[in-house]
């Protein structure tokens, strides 16, 4: 049609300005589609870019169809009217510069001089015309938005006329009834008095007349009444107890109301605050949560230290079991180390948590007893202070900072165990990654190839403690369809995939193939067979690593907050530091943290981070590890945006999905980086511990505390370098170290940031508003207290006295606490008004708003004790869930133990028989070497300040000793004893073990101890 031809005729083209004949054909579709009727197909040529039409909306299609349609009509008419019967065969069109264009309406030629056989059509629409239509609906339709947008205006326009002309008849109403209120006034006084007058002269004759009857029918009938009110409402609580509930609802609306004002006025008044200030009171029910979560605590960290050294014995197990099948050490020296993991130990190991409270710093004397201060007062600030200990980790080696990270700093944390510590810790990773990327960083890859101390301490506590239950709900799905998937084999190698396939082809046919063994992956990829298995290996891995994009893309929420927060963290500072860095070399920065250090070995080794249950003694398939390896190299390209090439070209199909992944990572990484603050997120504030009940605890070995006094001895130049630092008053307050043994360390609850508010005299303040009504704080404070509010105020003293004396001796409250309760309510006005006109002085608080800030204070502190309280459920909860954890992972241990012990009797039953068979009952005998015979051996390497010459002098006698394992090695010179040195032969596997090639015996005399391993195994073990 000719619409569609015309539109195909402008299709991209947008830059050059119309010519006359696409005019002329692009007028003519829009005819042609306004008289078809279809609004779409009108609203699409009337786009035509060749026509040029000006305020063409997508909205107004259907008006255009309309209006066009009718001004067709219109014309159409016209030309009927003019008496045409024959169908004009040109169409005229008038040009800017006045020039004239003609178009064949058949054949669709133009021309630019006028057709002599042919009449021109006046039907037909012209340009300007189309144009005038849409210009009017387009405006209309503009007209009509404007309005509809600005209908609230309107009205509100409306009601202010309607108001004023309402208000200006009011006002003259107003001004006629002041003009006369006087007279008014008297006229219905006079007749108000009239009227009463009146109806009591009435009313006093009618009561005199029948005094007597109306006595006894009033006794009567309020005698009848309040009998029915009893039974009647005797009866409906019987039947029903709805009113009850109406009640309790109405009381609880109110109450949510009031408690909404609470928590959302920003200046709520004293009224409301007295109402709920009853919740600072500490019940019978916080006290033992309070006790409770304490115990919960010291018994995490007992659980936590036994499991890590459990876990730490199991491990050297392993290495010990490892060298029993590679070195094939004795099974004495397996079977006395395994001895070690019985239950008794572990109950020894446990009983070492234990407190002595006889001896250390908690001993009742006063010198202890200060020291005992002084170490709270040090912990306090280290803890609430993260800037000591941030540069305290960058003054020590590597290998030493990470020890004192994870055996000190995580246990001075109480290993986040709640949120005032998740919050302290975090501070700490703040402070120290913003100091290394200060001090270490000098560019923004060097994160990317170093191994950044934070990071790695960061990414070990959150993997290994906290978010070990996060990445299990991440990764445990896909991993677990990996393991299930019998049949998947992700193959990328192509030189594997070739030795699988010729593998193959021999087991089937049962003869040697003919194909080379050895070859490159080149030769290897020739072979089409080759070529296809790596296809079908490439998309099992695209697929497969899908479900792990998606499943990690889509669990940004499961990570742990402390992760995403050193996550945000190290965004704004490398930010910072590099302004000139793009966004995506910061996101690779931040991805590699998330991705690379945190979730990549957990997919490579699933089994080593409980992603998935696995038996004692079993493990996962080589072709597992396999598919998972490669899974996580594609997760990794993507993250870090490379591409596969070189070595990997084989696997260039896949850089296009890398490219897809990795703008999915980065949406994740910035979903990921936002999270709320520290403060927002644990609801901590400088008037947080006001509301906290006990005091904070840590538990640390003296060791530890020693090498920590010693750390910041050692370095308080550098992590203090103001002599007025408050850490080196407190350093010099600790003379002396403790004497080693295990202590418990109690925290301030405030330290000397809390002693300036503790001022504020807050439980007198709340003892006196709670005992005394009042509109503001100054009219309770001036207002004398009447005999029963003194007297409730007694009962409520009282009521805390009794409580207290139930609550466990660690959870008490501070001695003048405990005097201030002894004072009655004006005693207390008046300490409150002294300790007031003391702070106004210092410009704490303004009388002249009525105190009000010290009011907002107390009902941020009654909304802080509500999530304190919701807080220390939460965290009875975690903790409960931690015990049953760690009581799991206790269970998994002992089946290790179970396992190697199985294993260790199946060898010694074996050990057993085989000595039977070969009758092995003789003792060894010893043996003999001179120096030059153990240098020709290689075993004797030199002997200091002796030379090669005299080496026949030198004679070692190699004497096994009666527990397997051990020899005495004895040396003599020209016959004469000279030194014994007592050889193990588990430490010589050790050395071994850890690639130590030469040792020295006697401090003398070097020795080869691979050679040395394998003379004793030839000699002794006759291995």
């Amino acid at each position: 049609m000719l619409w569609e031809w015309g539109a195909a005729g402008w299709e991209g083209v947008t830059v050059s300005p119309p010519s006359a004949p696409a005019v002329a054909l692009g007028t003519a579709a829009i005819n042609q589609a306004i008289k078809e009727g279809k609004a779409a197909q009108t609203l699409r040529v009337l786009r035509n870019p060749d026509v040029a039409l000006r305020g063409v909306v997508d909205a107004c299609a259907a008006a255009y169809q309309e209006q066009l349609a009718a001004l067709a009509a219109t014309k159409r008419q016209a030309g009927k009217a003019r008496g045409r019967n024959t169908k004009p065969l040109w169409v005229q069109h008038r040009l800017q510069d006045g020039a004239e264009y003609f178009l064949s309406l058949q054949t669709f030629e133009g021309s630019w001089e006028k057709p002599r056989d042919g009449e021109l059509c006046t039907t037909h629409l012209s340009r300007e015309e189309i144009q005038s239509v849409i210009t009017q609906v387009t405006s209309a339709h503009d007209r009509e938005r404007l309005w509809a947008s600005h209908v609230p205006f309107v009205v509100r326009l409306q009601a202010r006329l309607r108001g004023f002309l309402v208000r200006q008849q009011l006002a003259a109403r107003w001004r006629v009834l002041r003009e006369e209120q006087p007279a008014a006034l008297r006229i219905q006084a006079w007749w108000r008095g009239q009227k009463q007058r009146r109806a009591y002269l009435e009313r006093l004759r009618y009561l005199r007349a029948h005094a007597d009857a109306a006595v006894k029918i009033q006794a009567g009938v309020r005698m009848w009444q309040a009998r029915r009110r009893y039974q009647e409402r005797l009866r409906y609580f019987r039947r029903n107890v709805t009113v009850i509930k109406i009640q309790a609802f109405v009381r609880a609306n109110k109450a949510r109301g009031d408690y909404r004002m609470l928590v959302h006025a920003r200046s709520p008044p004293l009224s409301i605050v007295r109402r709920f200030i009853h919740l600072l009171e500490q019940s019978q029910q916080d006290f033992w949560e309070e006790a409770e979560v304490l115990r919960l605590r010291e018994e995490v960290v007992k659980r936590i230290r036994a499991s890590q050294q459990l876990e730490s014995d199991l491990d050297l197990m392993d290495i010990k079991i490892g060298l029993l099948v590679k070195n094939r050490i004795t099974l004495q020296e397996v079977v006395s180390h395994c001895k070690k993991l019985t239950k008794k130990n572990k109950e020894q190991l446990s009983e070492m948590m234990s407190l002595d409270k006889q001896k250390g710093l908690k001993a009742l004397s006063k010198e202890k007893r200060q020291k005992l201060e002084a170490y709270q007062h040090l912990f306090y600030l280290l803890q609430t202070q993260p800037g000591y200990l941030a540069r305290l980790i960058f003054q020590m080696p590597q290998n030493k900072s990470t020890k004192f990270m994870e055996s000190v700093i995580f246990t001075l944390y109480n290993y986040a165990s709640n949120p005032r510590e998740a919050y302290l810790l975090l501070q700490l990773f703040k402070a120290a990654l913003q100091e290394e990327i200060r001090s270490k960083v000098d560019h923004i890859h060097d994160i990317l190839m170093g191994n950044a101390t934070v990071i790695r301490l960061v990414v070990s506590f959150y993997r290994n403690a906290r978010g070990q239950n996060a990445l299990r709900q991440i990764l445990g799905g896909p991993v677990q369809e990996v393991l299930q998937d019998k049949t998947l084999s992700i193959r990328t190698d192509p030189v594997d995939i070739y030795k699988a396939w010729v593998n193959q082809m021999e087991s089937q046919s049962g003869q040697k193939s003919k194909l080379p063994y050895e070859v490159s992956p080149e030769q290897a990829l020739s072979h089409p067979e080759v070529q296809r298995r790596l296809d079908i290996s490439v998309r099992n891995l695209l697929v497969t690593t899908d479900k792990f994009v998606s499943a990690i893309t889509s669990s940004v929420d499961k990570i742990p907050y402390g992760m995403r927060y050193v996550a945000k963290i190290l965004r704004t500072s490398l930010a910072e530091k590099f302004p000139r860095a793009s966004e995506e070399e910061v996101d690779k920065v931040v991805g590699n943290l998330l991705y690379y250090r945190f979730m990549n070995p957990a997919v490579v080794a699933p089994d080593g981070f409980d992603i998935v249950d696995i038996s004692a003694g079993a493990t996962l398939h080589p072709e597992q590890r396999r598919s998972l390896g490669s899974v996580a190299k594609v997760l990794q390209h993507a993250a870090a945006r490379k591409v596969f090439e070189g070595e990997n070209s084989h696997l260039c199909g896949v850089n296009r999905y890398l490219e897809d992944t990795h703008a999915k990572f980065r949406r994740f990484i910035a979903a990921a980086c936002r999270v709320p603050e520290p403060e927002e997120r644990f609801n901590v504030d400088e008037y947080s511990e006001l509301v906290a009940v006990a005091k904070p605890v840590i538990y640390i070995t003296i060791g530890e505390l020693i090498d920590t006094h010693k750390l910041l001895l050692e370095h308080q130049d550098s992590i203090a370098p103001h002599h007025g630092d408050p850490l080196h008053e407190l350093l010099e307050d600790l003379d002396e170290l403790p004497t080693p043994s295990l202590v418990r360390i109690l925290g301030i609850s405030g330290g000397r940031r809390l002693e300036e508010s503790k001022k504020i005299p807050w439980k007198m303040l709340v003892d006196v508003i709670q005992s005394q009504p009042g509109e503001s704080l100054p009219e309770i404070l001036r207002t004398p207290a009447s005999d029963l509010e003194e007297a409730s105020h007694e009962h409520l003293m009282r009521r805390r006295a009794l409580r207290d004396a139930q609550t466990p001796e660690k959870l008490k409250r501070n001695r003048s606490l405990a005097a201030n309760s002894q004072l009655s309510v004006e005693e207390k006005k008046r300490k409150i008004i002294r300790n007031l006109r003391r702070l106004e002085s210092l410009g704490l608080v303004d009388s002249a708003h009525q105190y009000q800030g010290l009011v907002n204070e107390l009902a941020k502190d009654i909304r802080n004790q509500r999530r304190y309280r919701q807080h220390r459920k939460g965290e009875l909860l975690k903790l409960r869930q931690t015990l049953q954890g760690l009581d799991s992972k206790t269970l998994f241990y002992e089946e290790q133990i179970d396992y190697y012990n199985q294993y260790i009797r199946t060898c010694l039953d074996n050990l057993a028989a085989s000595n039977r068979a070969s009758g092995k009952s003789k003792k060894l005998q010893p043996l003999r070497y001179t120096a030059a015979r153990l240098l020709e051996k290689g075993v004797l390497l030199e002997i200091e300040d002796l030379p090669v010459s005299q080496f026949k002098n030198v004679i070692f006698d190699i004497v096994p000793c009666e527990e397997a394992g051990r020899f005495q090695v004895k040396a003599k010179f020209m016959g004469i004893d000279m030194e014994r040195f007592q050889l193990h032969y588990q430490d010589l596997l050790q050395l071994q073990y850890e690639g130590v090639a030469v040792m020295k015996m006697f401090d003398k005399a070097k020795v080869n101890v691979n050679l040395l391993i394998f003379l004793l195994n030839k000699k002794f073990f006759k291995k």
